[in-house]
């Protein structure tokens, strides 16, 4: 089974394109189910109540079920491929249900948090401005945390107020970004020197010839205390740094401030579709999910406006 994820991992990286984070998450998938099955199984022999039992190992693990149905669509694309290929006649995960999700209410901050949050780090080192800078970006774009960790400096166009952001499966869009957010920007950029110049000391410390060298940069935006590229864990500590210094805020993710992004908007009168096209949504589906969060402000509009609505209750 090992050539055929091997096959599929090139595919996933020459063909398809996909990003680091959905390549580690297709390969650690098929390793699970690698694991689950015989290794030596001849893989036309794999059916779909393997597949079935694969999942419900995981559940009786209480793995959570949009864990599980992120597993099996990738045990879907794995033999769509294999099947695509000729190495096999029928796909053994299509006939697999996928389990019906927990419906969340996705966690989001009122614009009076919103506004606390933006200002707490309080500071003019490059570190704190950077940290401001974040924050700023997240709430104005609404971009994900891969994608804020991906922006280089061509990336933005302060004039114009725009953003380019490559998100999943590499699609390109543009997303408009406010002036808090450039000011923000500007203030980290104008010391971010400060950082290049610390990487090139260590970079000359650990000899020329480091293969690290490279790590070294000026035109990435958001960098680390050593001018190399933020990661995604890093970014949900900076989050959650500042999350902490608020009493009155509850758990809130960079995916939170995602959210709340796109309830802000909604509440002020953005249609979905808008919606849709900043968050980089493929399915208008995935965004309605939001519409029931502004359920406040559609009742507080429809009291005001409906002229039987004074009589509810």
């Amino acid at each position: 089974m090992q050539r055929f994820i091997d096959a599929f991992s090139r595919y996933l990286s020459i063909e398809k394109n996909v990003s680091e984070h959905t390549y580690r998450n297709y390969i650690s998938d098929l390793m699970m189910f690698k694991e689950y099955v015989d290794r030596e199984i001849d893989i036309k022999n794999i059916d779909n109540l393997a597949v079935r039992g694969f999942l419900g190992l995981l559940s009786k693990k209480g793995e959570k079920k949009s864990s599980i149905a992120r597993r099996l669509s990738t045990l879907r694309t794995f033999f769509k491929y294999l099947h695509r290929e000729g190495h096999i006649e029928v796909n053994p995960a299509k006939a697999v249900a996928t389990p019906k999700q927990d419906k969340k209410i996705p966690s989001f901050l009122s614009v009076d948090d919103a506004f606390s949050l933006m200002e707490t780090p309080n500071g003019a080192d490059v570190l704190t401005l950077r940290d401001k800078a974040v924050l700023e970006t997240f709430y104005s774009t609404g971009i994900r945390i891969s994608e804020l960790v991906g922006l280089n400096d061509a990336d933005i166009d302060f004039n114009a107020g725009l953003v380019r952001v490559r998100g999943k499966g590499r699609k390109e869009r543009i997303v408009p970004i406010g002036g808090k957010a450039i000011t923000a920007i500007k203030n980290y950029l104008n010391k971010r020197h400060e950082l290049f110049e610390k990487g090139q000391r260590v970079r000359g410390a650990e000899g020329q010839g480091n293969k690290t060298a490279g790590l070294y940069n000026d035109n990435v935006v958001f960098v680390n205390k050593d001018n190399k590229r933020i990661t995604v864990r890093s970014i949900a500590r900076i989050v959650a740094k500042y999350v902490n210094m608020l009493s009155n805020i509850g758990h809130i993710s960079p995916h939170s401030l995602r959210h709340t992004f796109a309830t802000h908007l909604l509440n002020a009168g953005a249609d979905l579709r808008s919606i849709q096209e900043l968050l980089g949504h493929k399915s208008l589906s995935t965004t309605q999910r939001y519409t029931h969060l502004g359920i406040d402000k559609l009742m507080e509009v429809y009291d005001k406006a409906h002229p039987r609505a004074k009589g509810r209750g």
